[in-house]
């Protein structure tokens, strides 16, 4: 059975890290805005992302008392950036913010999950 994560840290560590991204979200800066803008996201959807986010942070940390649930949240938040990288690709929008932040948080989601949980699967 999966328990709560070995590495507990780099679970909170992706938690903040979409944590901030949430909240950057509400009022998003420009780098952001280019991003949703370049994969043609519609606009009227953006707050269902911020609504993700804010919930894949709250599974996270839950996860950190109730076995299963970050394993589960973290291979969600893996699920939800490749579909980010499939709009890239699709889009063809592949400039540093797909770079930067869409690999780079598939990277941290990636790592978080094979570190976290190495030896419990």
């Amino acid at each position: 059975m999966i328990d709560v994560p070995n590495a507990p840290w780099l679970t909170v560590v992706l938690a903040l890290a979409l944590l901030s991204d949430a909240i950057m979200s509400i009022k998003p800066p420009k780098f952001i805005q280019q991003c949703l803008d370049g994969v043609r996201f519609p606009r009227d959807w953006w707050w269902a992302l911020i609504v993700i986010k804010f919930a894949a942070t709250a599974g996270l940390l839950l996860g950190l008392e109730y076995p299963g649930v970050a394993f589960c949240t973290n291979v969600a938040v893996i699920a939800y950036f490749l579909a980010a990288c499939a709009a890239h690709f699709r889009a063809r929008f592949l400039r540093n913010e797909f770079w930067i932040n869409c690999l780079g948080m598939l990277g941290l989601a990636v790592a978080t999950l094979f570190v976290g949980y190495a030896g419990q699967v």
